[in-house]
């Protein structure tokens, strides 16, 4: 490419985007610009345009490129509910991102993965815990899910006024949480008011914060295919949000339009309704010869090739990749900043704030001193896959729980662990050792729950018999009735040993016999690599866990709705009835104790303002969440929240704003409504409904 540097007026910076866009594409035959719309270019060297694959990963971390920082799963990283922080970490992986890239580049490699155009954050709704990528998003709430992700997005591309450090891509466009089954056929009809309250309101808070890239899912919405939907991708996301970047498929989503959905009758005919619906990018490796015949055939004219072209053409200039690299303020980040201990530090830091704690009865955590005998066991104490969930990096440094626990243990503790079971399949050799030892220990702490193969994405979960979605949102039986085993043997014993459960897994889990047997509940996702050490830190007493629920955690399966109804009743904090909860949305204990003053709520400028007090009671350091939810006509719903760190002893005033652009709920026909008259709000430490915790009930007249 540096030959041609100055030949065309293209290569030339000093030119605007769209001038630079409007002479390459001249230049290009019709044939060279269908090749630059699949995933895998093979660039045009004639011009000195190089290959580019499109298609990279970063959901919490940069992804199946090698060595990087391993950053909690993205479900994780939402239940620190902390906005700030995801963005601080979304910089870092950007970072990562552009020196492996330009590491890549001067080795003279262009392959899958070493790229910059990242196909995350995965926004869609957690409507159903069965779904086995749950654990990619970032929960079942519209509102935490768009702040946070929009918040993942700045992170991620950055500010610069000219060039984008990465670019990020909101998915999937819409409306699509499993059955991962049925993904590729799957025809949803949500209501219109489910539709633009639940399903799109994330998508649409990345379009205002600028996200340069979309998603479109494999399913269908109301019969149209959505990357092929004229409605989702032409009124709505470009028309009604001005989104000004680029769509690009599922991979192999446009071929479903022949083969699953049964829209269109080839592959010429699939091509051209996703380039005419507004889909520019198609990831997929038949997709090229498909558009040539398309445009052959009379389907689609260069002009509408062009449209989609310029689009991709944009966000490659935004990343500077046809400027001189000195230019460009991130090429010159350097590969020292790959792990980095600075990222390192942060990933640990992030799972101990993203770990919950949901039991804790009679202060059973953290561990105290006089603890002199613990027995670690379960089938997932000694897993390292555990930590990464699923798109991950390598990390030199993953550590298990038992080496986190090893790690912090005080010197003069006797420690011994036996994996007890197996995740999901039945003991061959049932051995008593673990229950004679739990019986003599003054703590056991038992590492149980879920794993990547039993829940992920179709094709990636080895043992799960339903394309990597659960049939059961309940623990393993074998692992169940290990729990048991072992609380058998204490009791029979009469031993005062403490159990302490570690729940793995990226989705709820129905164990309601563990959290009324369990003496303390730690739910832990899969914490990045460090949340073995994280783990340890904070069972011992040096970290206290920090994180808050982003979903719910239902009491059984047999009180979901059906897997594949995409109607929200019955689903969700907002509409679930309060029998059916075990642990409610936002939900999250701690070490210390922390006070609430009555909220004071009133309008100042364009905002609703709630003030309160807070007051660190507890004796050490606590990192509080304040949660304000609006009752609307159809149940609670969350508007706004802020984490706060108290130091021990310390008083703070916690403002939180509504802008009055939010003021606004979703009627049946899917209007937006203004709030008007009086209205309710619950300010509280977790989902409304439950008041085990400070909840508060203030009510303000607004005027219409």
């Amino acid at each position: 490419m540096a030959s041609h540097r100055f030949r065309f007026p293209f290569l030339n910076p000093a030119l605007s985007c769209e001038d630079r866009i409007s002479d390459l594409q001249q230049r290009l035959t019709w044939q060279e610009k269908c090749h630059l719309l699949r995933h895998e270019s093979l660039g045009v060297r004639r011009l000195g345009i190089p290959a580019y694959n499109w298609w990279n990963e970063a959901l919490h971390g940069v992804a199946r490129a090698g060595r990087a920082t391993v950053f909690p799963q993205a479900i994780q990283l939402a239940s620190m509910w902390d906005p700030a922080f995801t963005e601080v970490i979304a910089g870092m992986i950007s970072d990562e991102a552009r020196a492996k890239h330009h590491a890549a580049l001067r080795r003279g490699s262009r392959q899958q993965y070493q790229g910059l155009t990242f196909w995350t954050p995965n926004i869609n709704i957690f409507r159903d815990p069965r779904w086995g990528r749950g654990q990619e998003t970032w929960g079942e709430d519209p509102y935490l899910t768009g702040e946070l992700g929009a918040s993942f997005v700045r992170g991620l591309q950055g500010n610069h006024p000219r060039y984008l450090k990465a670019a990020a891509c909101a998915k999937h466009f819409a409306v699509h949480s499993g059955p991962e089954s049925l993904r590729h056929e799957f025809n949803v009809r949500p209501t219109a008011r489910d539709l633009r309250e639940t399903y799109l309101p994330a998508f649409r808070r990345l379009c205002e914060v600028g996200v340069e890239s979309v998603m479109g899912a494999y399913n269908a919405v109301y019969g149209e295919p959505c990357c092929g939907s004229p409605r989702l991708l032409g009124d709505i996301l470009r028309g009604e949000w001005g989104f000004r970047g680029h769509v690009v498929s599922d991979c192999w989503a446009i071929r479903d339009f022949h083969t699953g959905h049964k829209v269109t009758d080839s592959p010429e005919a699939s091509a051209a309704l996703a380039l005419r619906s507004g889909c520019d990018l198609n990831c997929g490796d038949e997709y090229c010869n498909a558009l040539e015949g398309a445009f052959l055939f009379g389907m689609i004219s260069e002009a509408e090739i062009d449209t989609a072209l310029a689009r991709l053409l944009r966000t490659q200039f935004r990343l500077g990749m046809f400027d001189p690299s000195r230019r460009v303020p991130f090429s010159s980040i350097a590969p020292s900043v790959i792990h980095c201990a600075r990222h390192r530090k942060a990933a640990f830091q992030a799972a101990v704030r993203g770990t919950v704690l949901l039991v804790n009865r009679q202060h059973t955590l953290p561990l105290s001193p006089k603890v002199n005998n613990v027995l670690l066991t379960g089938p997932l104490a000694g897993s390292t896959e555990v930590m990464l969930g699923n798109y991950y990096g390598l990390s030199p440094d993953l550590r298990s729980l038992l080496e986190g626990v090893t790690e912090y243990a005080p010197e003069g503790v006797r420690m011994d662990f036996r994996q007890g079971c197996l995740l999901a399949r039945p003991r061959p050799n049932p051995s008593d050792w673990a229950a004679f030892e739990a019986a003599k220990a003054d703590v056991v702490i038992f590492a149980l729950g879920c794993s990547p193969q039993l829940e992920g994405e179709e094709g990636d979960a080895v043992e799960s018999f339903t394309k990597g979605d659960r049939e059961r949102i309940e623990l393993p039986k074998e692992q169940l009735d290990y729990f048991q085993e072992i609380v058998a043997a204490v009791r029979k014993k009469k031993s005062a040993t403490r159990l302490v459960v570690v729940l793995f897994g990226g989705s709820p889990l129905a164990v309601p016999e563990i959290a009324r047997q369990a003496d303390a509940v730690i739910w832990a996702g899969y914490p990045g690599e460090a949340g073995g050490s994280a783990l340890g830190a904070i069972l011992w007493g040096q970290e206290a866990p920090g994180g808050r629920l982003p979903f719910t955690f239902p009491r059984s399966t047999k009180v979901l709705p059906p897997f594949s109804s995409y109607a929200m009743k019955g689903r969700t904090y907002r509409f679930m009835k309060t029998r059916d909860v075990l642990f409610p949305f936002g939900y999250g204990l701690g070490y210390s104790s922390c006070q609430w003053s009555l909220p004071a709520i009133r309008v100042v400028g364009a905002s609703l303002q709630f003030s309160i007090l807070l007051r660190n009671s507890g004796y050490r350091a606590e990192e509080e969440v304040v949660q304000v939810y609006r009752q609307d006509s159809r149940g609670p719903r969350l508007v706004a929240f802020q984490r706060v760190r108290l130091k021990k002893g310390q008083t703070r005033r916690v403002v939180l704003r509504v802008p009055k652009n939010r003021w606004f709920e979703i009627d049946e026909k899917g209007s937006e409504v203004s709030w008007s008259g009086k209205q309710r709000f619950l300010i509280s430490a977790h989902a409304p409904w439950t008041q085990k915790i400070h909840a508060f009930s203030v009510s303000i007249h607004l005027r219409s």
